[in-house]
C-alpha cells in the first residue's frame, strides 16, 4: 500500500498531463509558438510526403522488377530452346551473357537441361551450390518466381520451363540493388527538398513573426505605459486587418483615457481650489458678520445702555417719553440688522414656504438693492414642495447667477423661469447684459475665472442634474439647469 501511494505521488495523473502540457506551451513566447507551428507543419508534411512517395515508389518498382524478371525469363526460355535441343552450349552461354549485359538488374542467368543439370551460367567464380534447389517450376506451369535473400540483398529468381519442360528450365535472377538505390536517391532528394522547404518556412515564419509580433509588442509597451498612468503613447496601424483595428481601438481608448484623466485632474484641481475658496469665503463671512455685529449691533446695544441711563436721569415725563422713543428706534434698527444678517446666511422663507416663495422674495430684494428688475415665472410648482437639497441647490444656483449679473453683466433686466413638466425640472436664468465667451472662460487656465461656473455646475451635479451656460459677447447670458430624464 505504501509503495502504491508513493508511486501515485511520483507519477502524475492522466488528468494533469493536458494541464501541464498547456502550461508548458502557454509559457513559451509567441515567436517560438509561430516558429514551432510552421516548422512542425513543414516537417510533418515533408515526412508524410516522403513516406508515401517512398512506399508507393518501392511498391511500383518492385512490381516492375518482378514483371521484368518474368519477361526476361520467358524470353530467355524461348530463345534458348533451339540451342538447347541441339546442345549448342556456346550459343546458350552467349545468349546468357547478352541477357545480363542488356539488363543491368540481372544478377545471374543459367540454363538447366531436362535432367536438371546446369548447362550454362553467368557466374564467373563458379556456380553457387544449392542455387538449383532454391526455385523450381512444373513443366505445365507458366513460371515461378521466388525471392532469394543474399549478401547483396534480395534477388527475384524466376524459373520458366523450356519447350514445356522437355528441353530444360531457364532461370534468371534480378537484384533489388538498383531499385533500392533509386528509391534511396529519390528519398534523399525528397529529404533535401523538405530541408529546403523547412528553411524557406523558417524564413517565412521569421517574417510572419516580425509582422505579427511587432505591433503586438508595441501594444504591450503602450499598455505598460498606460498602466503607469502615461496616456500619450499611440500605436501605429500596420495593416488593414484585425491588428490594425485593434491598434485603432487602442488609440481611441488611450485618447478617451487621456481626456478623462485630464478632466479628472481639472476637477480635482478646481475642487481643491473651490474648497479653499469656500473655506476662505466662510472665514470672510465670519469676519464680516463679526465686524457688523461689533460695529452695528454692538454700538446699537451700547447706545441702548446709554439711553437707559439717560432715561433714569430724565428730568421730566416729556423728556422720558422722548428718550424712550429714541431707544425704540435704536432697538428696531438693531433687530432689522440682525434679521438681515440671518437672511443672508440662510433665508428662513426657504425652509418655511419653499423654493417658489424664497425666489420671489429674493427677486424683490435683489431688484430693490441692485435696481435691476427680475421677473420670476413658475410653471407646475405653485403648490408643490421639492426635496430640501434640491430647493437649496437651485436657490444657491439662482443666487449665484443673479449675483454674477449684478457684478459683471451690466444688464438692465433679468428673468428666472422655474418649470416642472413630464418629470423634468428646469431652471433658466437669463439676462440682457454684455455677455461673455463661455467657451474661452471654460478653457481658461485661471481657475478663478471659472469658479462661479464650476460652483454652479457642482451644485447641479450633486442633485443629479446638468448645468449649461450659453453666452456670447454683447448677446447676454442664459443658464440652463435640468434635473431628471
Amino acid at each position: 500500500m505504501i509503495r502504491s501511494f508513493a508511486h501515485a505521488l511520483i507519477r502524475p495523473s492522466a488528468a494533469s498531463l493536458p494541464t501541464r502540457a498547456w502550461a508548458l506551451v502557454s509559457a513559451v513566447s509567441l515567436r517560438v509558438k509561430i516558429l514551432g507551428m510552421v516548422l512542425g507543419l513543414v516537417l510533418l508534411l515533408g515526412a508524410g510526403v516522403t513516406f508515401q512517395v517512398r512506399a508507393t515508389l518501392t511498391r511500383t518498382l518492385l512490381t516492375q522488377l518482378q514483371e521484368e524478371s518474368v519477361s526476361l525469363g520467358r524470353d530467355l526460355a524461348a530463345r534458348s530452346a533451339d540451342p538447347l535441343l541441339i546442345n549448342d552450349l556456346y550459343g546458350i552461354l552467349q545468349l546468357l551473357r547478352e541477357t545480363q549485359t542488356n539488363n543491368p538488374d540481372v544478377r545471374y542467368a543459367f540454363i538447366l537441361d531436362r535432367e536438371g543439370r546446369v548447362a550454362a551460367h553467368t557466374f564467373g567464380g563458379g556456380f553457387p551450390p544449392g542455387l538449383v534447389r532454391v526455385n523450381s517450376v512444373a513443366a505445365d506451369a507458366h513460371h515461378h518466381t521466388a525471392a532469394i535473400q543474399t549478401e547483396e540483398g534480395v534477388v527475384w529468381d524466376t524459373a520458366v520451363p523450356v519447350f514445356d519442360g522437355k528441353a530444360g528450365t531457364a532461370r534468371v535472377g534480378l537484384s533489388e540493388r538498383r531499385m533500392r538505390a533509386t528509391v534511396a536517391a529519390i528519398t534523399t532528394q525528397l529529404l533535401l527538398t523538405t530541408a529546403l522547404v523547412s528553411l524557406v518556412g523558417i524564413g517565412a515564419a521569421i517574417f510572419l513573426i516580425w509582422l505579427l509580433t511587432r505591433p503586438v509588442r508595441q501594444l504591450v509597451e503602450a499598455t505598460e505605459a498606460v498602466r503607469r498612468g502615461d496616456y500619450s503613447p499611440r500605436v501605429r496601424r500596420w495593416a488593414d486587418d484585425e491588428l490594425g483595428e485593434l491598434a485603432d481601438a487602442f488609440n481611441v481608448m488611450t485618447a478617451d483615457l487621456a481626456r478623462a484623466d485630464a478632466e479628472r485632474q481639472e476637477r480635482e484641481q478646481m475642487r481643491a481650489f473651490y474648497l479653499r475658496q469656500i473655506i476662505a469665503a466662510q472665514e470672510e463671512e465670519r469676519k464680516r458678520i463679526a465686524r457688523e455685529l461689533h460695529d452695528e449691533t454692538g454700538q446699537a446695544l451700547a447706545s441702548v445702555m446709554v439711553g437707559l441711563r439717560n432715561v433714569e436721569e430724565a428730568p421730566s415725563d416729556g423728556e422720558l417719553h422722548t428718550r424712550l422713543a429714541d431707544l425704540r428706534g435704536v432697538a428696531s434698527a438693531t433687530l432689522e440688522s440682525v434679521r438681515r444678517l440671518a437672511l443672508e446666511l440662510r433665508p428662513s422663507v426657504l425652509d418655511d414656504l419653499g423654493l417658489v416663495a424664497a425666489l420671489r422674495r429674493y427677486a424683490a430684494e435683489y431688484t430693490a438693492r441692485f435696481k435691476i428688475p427680475v421677473e420670476v415665472q413658475i410653471v407646475g410648482l405653485e403648490d408643490r414642495r421639492l426635496a430640501s437639497e434640491i430647493e437649496t441647490a437651485l436657490y444657491r444656483i439662482v443666487q449665484e447667477a443673479l449675483t454674477n449679473v449684478a457684478k459683471y453683466a451690466r444688464a438692465t433686466h433679468a428673468s428666472v423661469l422655474l418649470e416642472h413638466r413630464d418629470g423634468q425640472l428646469t431652471a433658466i436664468i437669463e439676462d440682457n447684459g454684455c455677455g461673455f465667451d463661455a467657451e474661452a472662460i471654460l478653457r481658461s487656465g485661471a481657475v478663478e475665472n471659472r469658479l462661479g461656473l464650476y460652483g454652479m455646475r457642482e451644485r447641479a451635479e450633486l442633485i443629479g442634474g446638468t448645468l449649461t451656460v450659453e453666452s456670447q459677447t454683447g448677446c447676454g447670458t442664459t443658464v440652463y439647469v435640468r434635473i431628471g430624464k
